[in-house]
């Protein structure tokens, strides 16, 4: 089973063609070289692959693309502000390194204890707080400077020394 990591959204059309906005978070101009598709949740862990015709880059945060079937601005309109999935293939390859989006697929470490997977990071002025599962609940991780401990890369873990009684109110 393929593994879909958010990436962004389509917060709006732009031009007569159908043309559309992608802002993302892969922390680098891209112009999705080598991307094929990229994927709208349409129900819960149910994607739909938009076949990408042309992409241009816009600046470090949004790219401009024009996907197949999608030919006036009324239907462009549909799909915004619908959230942008990417196969973990194609977003390993571009996801720059420092940016904090690379961290998706990580697990969390706390007390030498394995606490969940990354599934979503969202980046904020002061700190980056990753989403992980715990007892089938959504906790937020707070990384900042104070909490983090270190990243390993290479076993893909972020290691993190958490504020008493932060994980209570998830048991």
């Amino acid at each position: 089973m393929n593994q879909y990591f958010k990436i962004g959204k389509l917060a709006a059309s732009t031009g007569l063609k159908g043309e559309l906005v992608l802002q993302h978070s892969l922390g680098k101009k891209t112009t999705l070289k080598g991307v094929e598709a990229i994927f709208l949740e349409e129900k819960k862990d149910s994607f739909i692959p938009y076949f990408i015709q042309s992409a241009k880059t816009r600046n470090e945060k949004e790219t401009i693309i024009k996907l197949e079937g999608i030919d006036i601005v009324e239907a462009a309109r549909k799909l915004t502000p619908k959230e942008v999935w990417m196969a973990e293939e194609d977003f390993k390859k571009l996801a720059a390194k420092s940016s904090p989006i690379s961290l998706l697929g990580f697990n969390i470490i706390s007390n030498g204890q394995i606490l969940g997977q990354i599934q979503e990071v969202i980046e904020q002025p002061h700190q980056v707080l990753c989403s992980i599962l715990i007892n089938g609940k959504e906790a937020l991780i707070p990384v900042h400077e104070e909490s983090l401990e270190k990243i390993d890369a290479k076993n893909r873990s972020v290691y993190v020394v958490l504020p008493e009684g932060l994980l209570e109110i998830y048991k």
